[in-house]
């Protein structure tokens, strides 16, 4: 299978996306599809990442597909396990002859006489298909901040989505640059046998406890042998991630409850008033990423770690100076900083009909109809695309109606004998237009900077109402939304380069 082109679906990247994706073309009987992925390996973002103390922050029976239940030993289950799962899912619906790996897709460019895709890989080949699953993710590319000196330091350095195995910390003086959702993780487990780390914060976290708990061989037989059981405990989770969206897009005043867990969390596990200061969000809850731990506050208040507000004016080879010139030494600088979440699928570069770029066209921000497709781009399709990120729930509930609904678009393709469909520009100005009013409400737009958001404070990333509301919304594929060519007919898409067909 991945030796032959052209394909009826190239879908790029072996994620949970791309392998949901995968799933569900084979259980539709397409089999005439190639999953592609640069890596060596399936899993994604948890395949690249591998920092101590990895392990997911959703419950585990709501972070898997709703057609395959996993087996866990735990309620939020660590990075290896995760791992494992994809792998049997991967096993069980026959999808390896489907997997490439060591591919990764440099260009994607639009044949209008053709009604094709061609794909320029990594490895120098040119693959060609009728449509496009863009399955890369958010959180793939580490962003390094823009600090001073930063190739200066003499000792080693890496980001934390790159862990550099090789380097024993026992004894060493450590730097962490940043307190997101990767530090929160790995920072309690360095500081057991570092000799000292420097914790340095740009700006405080809310951290809530994590009601994390091993499934005992009693529980986890209980939920193979009564199905519901889990199916509810899924609900349950759902629910709750709910509840915290009310605060996310209604009101902040909706926040109360989980404000007030944060302060006993806070006020139980940091007694010294001074550093109780530091690790206030000057914020509204939601507006970043709101993360849960049970060791991190603990991690702070332990003699060799310190929590380090002034910000860095600069780094040396010796180590890290703050502002005003003091000098911190270091032996070794881990940057939990994050990644660069608003370019979406760079560094691919995507050419659609008239040779229009999406980085053209998203110039002043990235933008799709549902967070799936863009006009212009006929039978290219997204994943996990714009507006579609989550602050309180499951990305993996998300995904489930994503591909249904690209399934319905890859299907009506050939129900109706089409070479290809295009959303319908007004379409997605209408779609959009509502995405941009429900976010001046929420708690993304209250002011701070994070990574859901450009640099003037537009939301690019979050979806901003109930996440079930989404999954209505993409429940089944609407042709009348999309202009389309029938096969045969070399036509481009009006507003990118040629005439439209098809439904008005």
């Amino acid at each position: 299978m991945p030796g032959r082109s052209p394909y009826r679906v190239v879908v790029i990247g072996a994620g949970f996306g791309g392998i949901g994706m995968a799933a569900a073309l084979k259980h539709a009987g397409m089999e005439d599809f190639l999953v592609a992925d640069r890596g060596e390996d399936l899993g994604g973002t948890w395949r690249d990442n591998t920092y101590p103390g990895l392990a997911c922050d959703v419950p585990s029976n709501l972070y898997s597909f709703s057609f395959r239940p996993g087996s866990w030993s735990r309620r939020f289950p660590p990075r290896q396990e995760i791992l494992s799962y994809l792998h049997a899912v991967c096993a069980e619906r026959g999808l390896g002859p489907h997997l490439r790996f060591g591919a990764g897709v440099a260009a994607a460019s639009f044949d209008e006489r053709g009604a094709a895709w061609d794909l320029a890989m990594d490895t120098g080949e040119t693959l060609r298909a009728n449509a496009v699953v863009s399955a890369v993710g958010q959180l793939n590319r580490p962003a390094l901040p823009d600090i001073a000196g930063r190739d200066d330091f003499a000792g080693p350095s890496w980001h934390s989505a790159r862990w550099d195995h090789g380097v024993d910390l026992a004894g060493r003086r450590v730097a962490v640059v940043g307190t997101g959702a990767s530090a929160i993780q790995f920072v309690p487990e360095i500081a057991r046998t570092a000799a000292h780390v420097d914790v340095y914060q740009r700006s405080a976290p809310y951290v809530l406890p994590k009601a994390d708990r091993p499934y005992g061989p009693a529980q986890q037989a209980l939920f193979g042998r009564v199905p519901a059981l889990r199916k509810a405990d899924r609900l349950r989770i759902f629910l709750y991630g709910e509840l915290l969206t009310s605060g996310f897009v209604l009101s902040p005043k909706l926040l109360a409850a989980p404000m007030q867990l944060w302060r006993r969390h806070l006020r139980a596990q940091v007694t010294d008033p001074r550093l109780r200061e530091k690790c206030v969000p000057d914020y509204v809850m939601g507006c970043k990423r709101v993360l849960f731990s049970n060791d991190w506050y603990p991690a702070l208040t332990r003699p060799n770690v310190e929590l380090v507000t002034d910000p860095i004016e600069r780094i040396v080879p010796e180590g890290v100076v703050t502002a005003g010139g003091t000098p911190r030494p270091a032996d070794v600088i881990i940057y939990g900083t994050g990644f660069r979440t608003l370019d979406f699928l760079a560094p691919m570069s995507v050419t659609g009909a008239g040779g229009r770029t999406l980085h053209e066209v998203w110039r002043d921000g990235a933008e799709a109809y549902l967070g799936i497709t863009v006009p212009g781009f006929p039978n290219f399709f997204m994943l996990y695309g714009p507006n579609t990120n989550l602050g309180g729930n499951s990305i993996i509930y998300m995904l489930e109606g994503q591909i249904g609904y690209v399934l319905g678009a890859l299907q009506a393709l050939e129900r109706e004998g089409l070479g290809w469909l295009d959303v319908r520009p007004d379409v997605q100005r209408s779609f959009n237009g509502w995405v941009a009013a429900a976010s001046r409400t929420s708690v993304w737009q209250t002011g701070c900077h994070s990574w859901y958001t450009t640099a003037a404070g537009r939301n690019t990333n979050n979806w901003p109402d109930y996440t079930f509301l989404y999954r209505y919304r993409v429940r089944r594929f609407d042709l009348a939304r999309y202009r389309v060519m029938p096969r045969g007919q070399a036509v481009a898409p009006a507003g990118a380069g040629g005439p439209a067909a098809g439904p008005a």
